[in-house]
């Protein structure tokens, strides 16, 4: 049979099946009728009647035979229609993502053209000065053919399994219906998906790809989630499938293995989707909640992967880890398993790194094929990945009241912990497992202990924001008081014990043992993002404003920073990470900008009330964004010139792909944002758009100035942030023709005047706390 092509998929009509699809309705309703008619009236009276000889031995049986018929034809016709109208609407589904996908390359330039063979080749469009194609475009040319690639499969797959399937359900008797009943084509997949994870790692690579696709491409569906996990036979034929295609995937080096170490990664993702998938109550389907009691059950005993007794025999939870580094997973499933595997670690650090294969070549063997954040032998650190992207659990893990689990997974209803999981982690002595094959010294050791540390930052981060730590969205999340609070604490503790966070690579002599790196210093770019997401609560704690002002409106409950010390040596060792500093004024600038034209408007509309001079309020609106200019700057200095833990191109690097914070911080919610307006057929926030732009080139042009020389130049952090302000005075003064041009200088005199004086005054509240 010819390979569907991308011709064949953009142009189809889709009208016959739906035809079709209607036509099965109707069909479906009468044979009910006459399936009901047969069972309440004919096989009833038969039944019901006194025969006696042949009617009873031979015509009864033959009635209630016809009858079953009648039923069965009418379950046959339903399962026709189910997979038909299925088919029908994945099928659009899929045929709309093309167009739109091709629609969008137009935009950028990328044409699109048919290679007839299933797959699609590209060519790009010449610059406006007639230059050739850059090499981002063509980038974006490959990722788009790929992606329509992937669109063309998997509409030859749900034409391909729907064909399957009605032969399945016709059965190929003439004589009898009633053959496999399917309730949807999620059915039809789920079995399909099951059947090829039987064949383990016998699976082909053609069989692999199908597999993910299958699993891919219906992972956040719960009805083929749920029948996927439900046929592969409980909670540890799950887990000992995964684990047999992980290893599978993660033995033997070289090119030789690359292709199947892809496939066992895509596995790996889609597993994990899917199982947060099927484990939400809050889907109509889902799995049962002795799922979770099992894994937990599971997660201290040993699961034997192989016939005979040398085989390797995981930990249930260190298989489950693998799988859970993927996917937002509900918190009454989530959380008593973060729980458990926190308390058995407390109560043994290394039970679960202990039972690593000794002596292997091979450093990436395990259960996390991705291949980020260690091995897979450390339960802990896949746990902490896995709250990173469940803000709920990680909301209640670290804010609300333990539970206590016995080894076996059960509730101690008479335990008591005897310590809360927040203090827990932060301790300075708090034993982090090396989740590695690899020998202290040799390559791929270097960073074995910062593994736990980074996924727990990634916990913290979804605990204190509501989102995932990866999140790209920009959409805001209300801050609750339970987040606003965590974050509080957060601060008030390292701010207290920067020490915990410092990263000193510089002055390593034992006389500046003080100022060795802590344990925890690779927390800092989640810490940043943390600030970036309360930074209208950082720029009121500058100046000491009281909470219950709205001259700061945040989204939802505010944190209040009740010590400005605390506030200053937090931000001063935060911002010494390149993101970290990317992120905090990305989100600085923007909320800025967000300040003047609360001004503006107020005052022109004539809400604002107050006597005091517009000048004056421009200069009070920028004020705390630039004190935490001032900060930000010397905290960059003490990174690059007195720890040596950066270098000027980190920081410069890190300044391209902040933008997401600069719109996050413009889409708070507030009061302060105009009305979204539909563009190009999405809703686009035009504000959120222009002050973005405006910052992220602010921030590129403040972190390509800076050098590595050995001055402690403050000057290019002063000058992008005066450069800042006065672009939001201008900016603001765009939707206010009263400001004439004379106004709009003094007006930019008053905030560069103040943002040079602030900037100054953070630097300085910093400085007392430099190495140098």
């Amino acid at each position: 049979m010819a390979k569907l092509t991308f011709t064949d998929l953009y142009g189809f009509s889709f009208s016959g099946l739906s035809d079709a699809v209607s036509d099965w309705e109707s069909v479906v309703t009468e044979l009910g009728e006459l399936a009901d008619e047969a069972r309440t009236g004919m096989a009833a009276k038969a039944e019901k009647a006194d025969w006696k000889g042949e009617n009873a031995t031979v015509t009864k049986p033959f009635v209630r035979k016809t009858a079953k018929e009648f039923d069965d034809a009418a379950a046959q016709a339903r399962s026709i229609r189910n997979i038909l109208r299925d088919a029908h609407t994945d099928l659009k589904s899929v045929q709309a993502d093309l167009k739109k996908a091709v629609e969008g390359g137009r935009e950028q330039g990328i044409r699109v053209r048919d290679n007839g063979d299933g797959t699609v080749g590209f060519s790009l469009d010449r610059q406006p000065d007639n230059s050739a194609p850059s090499e981002e475009q063509r980038r974006a040319g490959r990722d788009l053919a790929d992606r329509i690639d992937r669109l063309i499969a998997r509409a030859e797959e749900i034409d391909g399994l729907a064909a399957r399937a009605l032969k399945r359900v016709h059965g190929g008797d003439p004589y009898n219906f009633g053959h496999v009943q399917y309730s949807s084509l999620d059915e039809v997949e789920a079995e399909r998906a099951v059947k090829l994870a039987k064949l383990g790692p016998d699976m082909s690579d053609a069989q692999y790809r199908e597999f993910n696709g299958l699993v891919g491409a219906n992972a956040e569906d719960p009805e083929f989630s749920t029948a996927f996990y439900k046929g592969l036979g409980g909670p540890e034929e799950a887990l000992r499938f995964y684990a047999r295609m992980s290893i599978d995937g993660t033995l033997g080096d070289g090119e030789e293995n690359e292709g199947r170490l892809g496939l066992s990664r895509d596995l790996q993702q889609n597993m994990g989707i899917a199982l947060a998938t099927a484990t939400d109550p809050d889907n109509k389907t889902h799995l049962p909640a002795g799922w979770g009691e099992e894994f937990r059950r599971l997660g201290t005993r040993q699961i034997d992967l192989e016939p005979g007794p040398f085989g390797p025999q995981p930990y249930g939870y260190q298989v489950l880890g693998g799988i859970m580094r993927y996917g937002d997973y509900d918190a009454d499933f989530l959380t008593p398993i973060a729980e458990h595997i926190t308390q058995l670690h407390h109560d043994e650090p290394m039970r679960f790194t202990s039972n690593r294969p000794a002596g292997m070549g091979d450093a990436d063997l395990g259960y996390n094929p991705s291949g980020r954040g260690g091995a897979g032998y450390d339960p802990l650190t896949s746990v902490l990945e896995a709250l990173g992207h469940s803000p709920e659990a990680a909301e209640r893990f670290f804010t609300g009241d333990p539970t206590v689990y016995r080894e076996d997974g059960t509730v101690d209803k008479n335990g008591k912990l005897g310590y809360q999981y927040f203090d827990e982690f932060l301790r300075e002595d708090f034993e982090w497992p090396p989740d590695s094959l690899a020998k202290p010294g040799a390559p791929g050791s270097e960073d074995v202990l910062e593994h736990g540390p980074n996924a727990l930052g990634h916990a913290l981060e979804a605990a204190a924001t509501g989102r995932a730590y990866d999140s790209q969205s920009t959409e805001p999340v209300e801050h609750t008081s339970e987040r606003a609070e965590f974050t509080e604490r957060l601060v008030a503790h390292f701010g207290e014990r920067p020490e915990l966070i410092r990263h000193n690579e510089n002055l390593k002599d034992e006389k500046f043992e003080d100022l060795k790196s802590g344990p925890l210093h690779v927390l800092r770019d989640s810490l940043g993002n943390i600030t970036a997401e309360y930074i209208g609560d950082f720029q009121r704690s500058m100046y000491g404003d009281s909470p219950a002002s709205d001259s700061f409106p945040v989204n939802g409950v505010p944190a209040v920073f009740e010590n400005t010390s605390h506030v200053v040596s937090f931000l001063g060792e935060v911002g010494q990470d390149p993101d970290a500093y990317a992120a905090i004024t990305s989100a600085q600038q923007s909320y800025t900008t967000l300040m003047v034209d609360k001004v503006f408007d107020g005052v022109f509309s004539g809400e604002d009330k107050s006597e005091v001079s517009l000048e004056q309020k421009v200069s009070s609106a920028v004020a705390p964004g630039a004190v935490m200019a001032g900060i930000m700057s010397d905290a960059r200095a003490d990174a690059v010139h007195d720890y040596n833990t950066a270098a000027a191109k980190d920081f410069n690097e890190a300044a391209g792909d902040k933008g997401k914070w600069a719109t996050r911080t413009v889409e708070l919610g507030t009061s302060l944002i105009p009305e979204r307006v539909p563009v190009v057929g999405e809703v686009i926030n035009w504000l959120a758009e222009d002050i973005t732009e405006s910052v992220v080139k602010s921030i590129e042009k403040d972190a390509n100035k800076i050098s590595d020389n050995s001055m402690r130049d403050y000057s290019n952090g002063r000058d992008a942030a005066i450069d800042s302000a006065m672009a939001a005075v201008a900016r603001a003064a765009r939707d206010h023709p009263e400001v004439n041009d004379a106004t709009l200088e003094s007006l930019k005199r008053a905030a560069r005047d103040q943002t040079g004086s602030s900037h100054s005054e953070g630097a300085n509240l910093r400085s007392s706390g430099d190495a140098s």
